[in-house]
């Protein structure tokens, strides 16, 4: 619709004004006036150059594009995965292949398909917005590099098993260190490996291996059960008789000390007595000798016109 003088005759000046006036105000409303949502942060330039982050809320600009902002996500972890694309998600989630990006050489030269995802965090707003142009392609392109580094060192069967948490933290911590390097201003919070598989062709093979694999670690751990229950045990025995050896030589040791002290009463009586103390010795020892004898009798040797007789009813 062009504005002839015709239409524009229709219009008073008064009014004009006001419609112009009015459009002024919503455009200048328009380009001063932004919003930032809950979950993300704005980034404010003034012709073009960088000047301040605004939190989340409603805030002012200079209109016209004197200032712009741009918002950024800094609250929600993002995720990007390898190897294969989510199609839909929720209680059946549906996948593709994308195997031309997850088939890797490993350290013993066999080929494995590893799919991974990582989860990162902008935490700097204005590094994320100025000092990379294609912050995506860089994200994943250094992922790929990082976990096909850590494949090619390992062979193929430490990869499937035993060295796949090694894997996540050490490209967990490599990730962060060259986004670092980069200015990027994110942080990777997590690096999971989902489907470590060898080609389809020697699929069954590995399978087996990798079963054989588990079958070792159980026993292994069959074996560590029975030498932590047997182990304390045979310590438990051992302090045992160490302790019934230590008692029977404090037994020995206060028995011969015991005999000593005897011995030396009974010789200060004898260099006293010497005549009384070897009497009473031989009698005791006699005693001692046949105290457990019940048929024998003493009779002295020296005596003359005795008879000894045997009392036979009294003999068993």
């Amino acid at each position: 619709m062009k504005f002839t003088p015709q239409i524009m005759g229709k219009f008073s000046p008064k009014l004009l004004v006001i419609i112009i006036t009015g459009i002024l105000v919503l455009i200048l409303l328009g380009t001063s006036i932004f919003i930032v949502d809950q979950t993300e942060q704005a980034v404010i330039t003034r012709f073009g150059k960088f000047i301040a982050i605004r939190e989340p809320g409603l805030h002012l600009k200079l209109p016209f594009g004197i200032d712009q902002n741009y918002t950024v996500n800094v609250r929600t972890f993002q995720t990007e995965e390898f190897g294969f694309r989510t199609r839909r998600g929720g209680n059946y989630p549906a996948y593709s292949s994308q195997s031309t990006e997850s088939v890797m050489l490993t350290g013993d030269l066999n080929i494995v398909d590893v799919e991974w995802i990582i989860q990162y965090r902008v935490v700097d707003p204005k590094a994320w917005t100025f000092n990379v142009n294609e912050r995506r392609p860089t994200i994943r392109d250094v992922s790929r590099s990082a976990i096909n580094m850590l494949v090619g060192d390992r062979a193929i069967m430490d990869i499937m098993g035993i060295e796949r948490s090694a894997i996540e933290i050490e490209a967990l911590a490599i990730m962060n260190d060259r986004f670092r390097e980069y200015g990027l201003g994110i942080d990777v919070v997590n690096v999971k490996l989902q489907n470590v598989t060898p080609p389809s062709g020697v699929q069954e093979a590995f399978e087996d291996v990798n079963k054989a694999m588990q079958d070792l670690e159980r026993l292994i751990n069959e074996g560590q059960q029975v030498y932590n229950e047997e182990i304390p045990r045979a310590r438990g025995e051992a302090e045992r008789t160490i302790q019934v050896a230590q008692g029977y030589a404090t037994e020995r040791v206060n028995k011969a000390r015991g005999d000593v002290a005897r011995f030396n009463s009974v010789y200060n009586e004898f260099r006293n007595a010497p005549e009384v103390t070897r009497q009473r010795l031989y009698y005791e020892m006699i005693e001692e000798v046949f105290k457990d004898e019940k048929s024998v009798r003493m009779i002295d040797r020296n005596l003359d016109n005795f008879l000894p007789m045997l009392n036979m009813g009294g003999a068993r």
